[in-house]
């Protein structure tokens, strides 16, 4: 049986190679994680899906850790929710046993400020899971857990392709 990550990264293949979005190389799948490079927008990734869920969501979510050597970005954390948050909704990762609170806006959600990441990703490299929550639009609370076993080596992977 596939672990999900290796399902994701099997379709992310093929829709890429069936795309006009150009190669992006993987780097490898290391576990839950996966690890990508896009020469084309000069910038690599490091990428999970959640564990499957029984609740509705809009969009396919993911966590990511990216950079973007030219904009001088570094381990940007970033995650696609699986529903558009309401306005007024908090959006609270935890990893581990640490909550932070995230800015957003609809399905996206990212650190509130450079300290924030920095403790998310050092979090990441030790923590078993990691679950961010929100509301959604009808008022519903909702929430993606990731798996994070791989995360700490998909996450050098994709520093590392980005510094060549």
């Amino acid at each position: 049986m596939r672990s999900p990550i290796a399902k994701f990264a099997l379709a992310a293949a093929c829709v890429v190679s069936a795309s006009t979005l150009g190669a992006k190389e993987s780097l490898g799948v290391f576990e839950q994680w996966a690890a990508f490079r896009d020469a084309a927008q000069n910038r690599c990734y490091a990428i999970a899906m959640p564990l499957a869920s029984a609740s509705q969501r809009d969009y396919q979510p993911f966590a990511s850790i990216g950079n973007w050597p030219r904009r001088k970005v570094r381990n940007q954390v970033y995650f696609k929710l699986g529903r558009n948050a309401r306005v007024d909704s908090r959006i609270s990762l935890r990893v581990g046993n640490t909550w932070y609170k995230m800015a957003g806006r609809g399905a996206d959600a990212w650190a509130a400020d450079a300290g924030t990441n920095a403790a998310i990703l050092a979090g990441m490299r030790s923590s078993q899971s990691m679950t961010i929550a929100a509301t959604d639009m009808r008022g519903n609370r909702f929430t993606d857990r990731y798996p994070m076993e791989g995360a700490a080596t998909a996450m050098d992977a994709a520093l590392v392709s980005c510094g060549r």
